[in-house]
């Protein structure tokens, strides 16, 4: 069986690595936990390196994540559908928002949960996914802060998920502004603008974040090192925190071009070759996972020589006629793996999934949260 690891000792590096950079601007941040799909095993080996509140979009993620460790802080990141407020109450401590009636949802489940639910008023700001239209923020206040048992605690905005649209000084110099103006209107602080995730760390050290600007939420270069803006990596972060493996189950020399009538693949495509290599040969190796498991594009053989040649459902054929000497079948490769291939992996009930550098668990948390 294919399997995904997550190594602790590098994840536990890359959070305070990040935790550094946040201390260094004054500012405080939150865990995405989302790639990881609500894994039991996942969960725990994060929840045992960080110190942090626990974000994620889905209500079952953030149930498990209170069942493994009530004290932490949980916070829905997405619009809560309306019929699920009674579950947003009890399972998020914090729930991003843009729709009144579901506030007001919220508000009459939290009075019935003798709880106050805290919330963060999303704004649109050039992306096009989930916000209020900033010339309504007033007036959508107004009637926020009249509900009992809802507590404003940050206005808020998205960016770069859907369109692409980047963050700059500009946009985030008018939410910090916005902020400002709700405080003047309605003589109340409001403690938090959560406008900073992954795509925004490259913009503390060049300036670009104003002061105000002192909540993120970070996921994607957490887990993989990633600088999302420019499209390139952090320096001192790791990478390889997850590693995807797959046993080989065949290897034979094969025609490099297929013979018969074309028709589509199971992706719906038509394959086109290389009508130079009719007549030649290589190697192939099939592996154990395939498209139900992983997108083919985004992983890399750790194994320099070996091509990924493509994959049908349940398995990726490779080209490993560079390495064949020392490839068997029974023996395991090793592929480096993107956000969306982990995302794809850990949706997948056919890719096992495991912790290593568990023996140095104890010493990394306490390095953590020091």
């Amino acid at each position: 069986m294919s399997y995904i690891t997550l190594n602790t000792q590098k994840l536990a590096q890359n959070y305070n690595h990040l935790n550094n950079i946040f201390e260094k601007h004054q500012i405080e941040w939150a865990v995405v936990a989302k790639l990881l799909c609500g894994n039991e095993t996942f969960l725990k080996s994060l929840l045992s390196v960080i110190d942090k509140d626990v974000c994620d979009s889905r209500l079952s993620n953030l149930k498990k994540i209170k069942e493994l460790s009530p004290e932490t802080k949980t916070v829905y990141i997405k619009p809560p559908a309306k019929r699920l407020a009674k579950s947003i109450v009890k399972y998020a401590d914090v729930s991003f928002n843009s729709e009144l009636d579901t506030i007001k949802a919220l508000s009459e489940e939290a009075f019935r949960q003798h709880k106050t639910h805290r919330i963060v008023i999303m704004i649109e700001m050039g992306e096009l996914r989930e916000g209020i239209m900033a010339d309504s923020l007033l007036e959508f206040y107004a009637e926020v802060i009249k509900l009992p048992n809802i507590e404003i605690t940050g206005i808020g905005t998205n960016l770069k998920c859907l369109n692409g649209i980047l963050p700059d000084r500009e946009k985030l110099t008018q939410l910090v502004r916005y902020r400002r103006i709700a405080e003047q209107t309605f003589k109340k602080k409001i403690p938090y603008i959560s406008a900073g995730s992954s795509v925004t760390i490259p913009l503390l050290d060049s300036g670009n974040v104003p002061e105000g600007i002192n909540h993120f939420r970070v996921g994607e270069t957490l887990f993989f090192g990633t600088d999302v803006f420019n499209d390139t990596y952090l320096k001192g972060m790791h990478r390889d925190v997850f590693k995807l493996t797959a046993e080989v189950i065949e290897i034979h020399e094969k025609p490099m071009i297929p013979t018969g009538k074309v028709g589509k693949n199971l992706t719906g495509e038509s394959p086109e070759y290389n009508q130079e290599d009719r007549g030649k040969t290589s190697v192939r190796a099939i592996v154990d996972l395939g498209v139900l498991d992983i997108d083919v594009k985004q992983v890399t053989p750790l194994t320099e020589g070996i091509e990924v040649l493509g994959a049908s459902s349940d398995m990726m054929i490779l080209n490993i006629t560079d390495e064949e000497k020392d490839i068997k079948v029974g023996d395991e490769l090793d592929f480096g793996v993107s956000y969306l291939a982990v995302l794809r992996a850990m949706n997948s009930d056919y890719v096992d999934k495991k912790v290593v550098s568990t023996e140095k668990l104890k010493k990394i948390s306490e390095k953590a949260t020091a």
